[in-house]
């Protein structure tokens, strides 16, 4: 086992392992931990009471974060034609076809988010294999297939989460930047949960909300009081 930095023996020392907390003092113990050289995320784990190898408990979809991601979101837009031109009088870094299929199979991924018409998905099929594992992969379910791309260029640029449950139970998400202040953090946290709320399969039984931490990318996980960010959601 890899002996804790001073640092990190710092950061532990301050939260206690078997506490859940409240909303408020989670985000204050990880916003108020000494800074990084850099601006850290702030990262949400969520464990839920569904069965992902269950089709009908799939948890995933789309929320635009009244904040923003706090960092530039770089796009990659699957369109020709009419759709092109919308895509980059939108605001997309890259906008093509074929010639970013062979990028893509070259190794570059140098973009946070892909979208693309229905028409192009025979072509982005073809790096399927490298975008699905990303989370990257084109799908209507959270509107990067879509045909009003103008739109949802700006909703990805504007700072929109994505998220699906992973084969676990588990949901990632990472909600901003500690440089946009704990107020802030708090309203994104607010938008991901209610969405994570109204996302719970009717055929989820039991507890939905089981357990729920947060970190900062060089700080330590502490845990919150589920029943509280629940509240959240009311």
């Amino acid at each position: 086992m890899a002996k804790l930095t001073k640092k990190m023996k710092e950061l532990t020392a301050q939260v206690d392992r078997n506490t859940k907390y409240s909303v408020d003092e989670a985000l204050e113990l990880v916003m108020n931990g000494k800074p990084a050289k850099f601006d850290e995320s702030i990262d949400f784990a969520l464990r839920l009471g569904v069965d992902p190898k269950q089709s009908d408990q799939q948890v995933r979809g789309a929320v635009a974060l009244p904040n923003g991601l706090g960092k530039e979101v770089r796009v990659l837009v699957f369109a020709k034609g009419p759709k092109e031109a919308e895509a980059k009088d939108a605001g997309a870094d890259f906008v093509g076809a074929d010639e970013f299929v062979e990028k893509i199979q070259g190794g570059w991924l140098d973009f946070d988010k892909v979208l693309a018409t229905p028409d192009m998905m025979v072509t982005v099929a073809k790096v399927a294999k490298i975008l699905g594992p990303r989370g990257l992969m084109p799908n209507p379910k959270v509107g990067t297939v879509t045909m009003n791309i103008g739109a949802a260029v700006e909703s990805e640029k504007k700072g929109k989460l994505s998220f699906r449950v992973e084969k676990n139970g588990i949901v990632h998400a990472s909600i901003g930047r500690k440089s946009m202040g704990t107020e802030k953090i708090k309203q994104n946290f607010k938008a991901f949960m209610t969405t994570i709320v109204k996302a719970k399969p009717s055929s989820s039984k039991g507890v939905y909300l089981k357990n729920i931490a947060v970190s900062s990318t060089m700080g330590v996980g502490v845990k919150v009081d589920p029943s509280d960010a629940n509240a959240l959601t009311k």
